[in-house]
């Protein structure tokens, strides 16, 4: 049998996590808005704090940045904090809307689903068996607070650009629903590296792919047939072989991500003859930057888990499972000498330049945001010890306070985070 004293050894810390508790309910009691914490969360160990922006299990650990010290990584560009600290008080009861420009090939379907099912709301949206679309009410509303392919579906026309949308998703939204207030319309988009997307563009055309019925509005029209020559005959493109696609000089897969992205009454719609070539390129990659840079979020298809933190951190909300990188794709398994790949390149030389600028940007905005968040952690912990000692209690073990699962060994913990690091840069095959 136990004596005494051992008995008593093993109440006093038991007690100590009790009056923990239960100050911490006293002080945050279940429902309040007045804490910083989530009731809702699980307490690891004795901690009573944890960042607003974390769950139980952590998805975002990288062990390869420092996040406390210098970026490790430096820019290329020269962007103002303004640049890189996002942040959007994202009013879904009140008249804010995300609106998702789509483009062809990025991850988007995947993405798009994600946002009309994987998002933790007060009112999910309503997605019915055998429909392609979603309702995504605001709560207590009959209003979308999401402008998507699977909420409104392709209301401004299919795979609508930054011309098209800017234009058309105000017109539409009032439509809808009939409201007189003013909308603050948030933009997000998904980009990738150029060749993948070209290859796995020239994959889908392959298999029949046409997307006809996209309209390419712009200035109040779509281009006529001499400003946007077909690069076939017949119904579509199956069966094309790799260098028929890169030598149509109409096919609008080259260059796709920038014209998605730029304003195209800048350089006169489709109409070439409106300016030489290089001028209209110019024009086309400093917009592309610019929209994208000011957009209130993009995510790349190479980073799915730092795709989804940056999402939660700018909009404060939160995705109920974790995004998976799948390495694995149509365009990874073409076989491509190096001699093809640099004329692929070439075909797509202002995509290249706009996504060395989107990856460092993007780069820079999650270095940034983790280290803005480990400023939040460390005030937050300073507060919980200033409590703690008010209450005349001492500070848990770090041990015990570093996220260790309960029932679970420091030596499972850090297994859980090796296979929670994503960086897939090198995983990717250059083409």
């Amino acid at each position: 049998m136990m004596d005494d004293r051992s008995s008593k050894l093993i109440l006093v810390p038991i007690l100590a996590v009790l009056f923990v508790m239960i100050g911490y309910q006293y002080i945050c009691p279940a429902g309040s808005n007045s804490c910083h914490f989530k009731s809702e969360e699980r307490l690891r160990g004795v901690s009573l704090l944890q960042s607003p922006d974390q769950d139980g299990d952590d998805f975002y650990r990288d062990q390869d940045l420092d996040e406390d010290g210098p970026p490790k990584l430096p820019s290329k560009f020269n962007f103002t904090e303004r640049d890189l600290d996002r942040h959007v008080e994202f009013h879904i009861k009140g008249d804010d809307v995300i609106v998702f420009l789509h483009i062809q090939k990025t991850g988007g379907t995947t993405f798009g689903r994600h946002l009309v099912r994987n998002i933790r709301l007060e009112q999910p949206c309503d997605c019915k068996p055998g429909q392609k679309k979603c309702t995504c009410h605001r709560p207590g509303k009959e209003e979308s607070w999401l402008f998507s392919r699977f909420s409104t579906g392709w209301s401004c026309g299919l795979h609508a650009d930054w011309t098209e949308l800017t234009n058309c998703v105000p017109v539409i939204m009032d439509k809808k629903d009939a409201q007189r207030n003013k909308r603050n319309f948030y933009y997000i988009t998904m980009l990738r590296d150029p060749v993948s997307r070209y290859l796995s563009e020239w994959k889908h055309v392959q298999r029949g792919a046409t997307w006809k019925t996209a309209l390419h509005m712009c200035d109040g029209r779509s281009p006529t047939q001499d400003e946007l020559p077909t690069c076939y005959s017949g119904d579509d493109w199956s069966g094309v072989p790799l260098e028929d696609f890169m030598n149509c000089p109409s096919n609008l897969a080259n260059n796709r991500q920038v014209r998605m992205l730029a304003d195209l009454s800048l350089v006169g719609c489709y109409n070439l003859s409106s300016m030489n070539e290089s001028q209209r390129n110019h024009i086309l990659l400093s917009s592309a930057m610019s929209n994208l840079k000011n957009m209130a979020f993009y995510g790349l298809t190479e980073f799915q888990r730092k795709t989804q933190y940056l999402f939660e951190r700018t909009f404060s909300l939160r995705f109920i499972a974790a995004f998976t990188q799948i390495n694995s794709t149509r365009a990874a398994n073409v076989d491509l000498s190096e001699a093809v790949r640099r004329c692929i390149e070439k075909l797509n030389f202002l995509d290249v330049q706009l996504y060395e600028y989107a990856k460092d940007l993007f780069l820079q905005r999650f270095q940034f945001s983790r280290q803005r968040e480990h400023q939040e952690v460390r005030l937050k912990r300073r507060e919980e010890r200033r409590w703690l000692r008010e209450q005349g209690r001492p500070w848990p073990s770090k041990r015990r306070a570093s996220g260790t699962r309960e029932g679970g060994s420091q030596k499972e913990a850090d297994s859980d985070l090796s296979t929670t690091t994503e960086d897939y840069t090198s995983q990717v095959a250059r083409w």
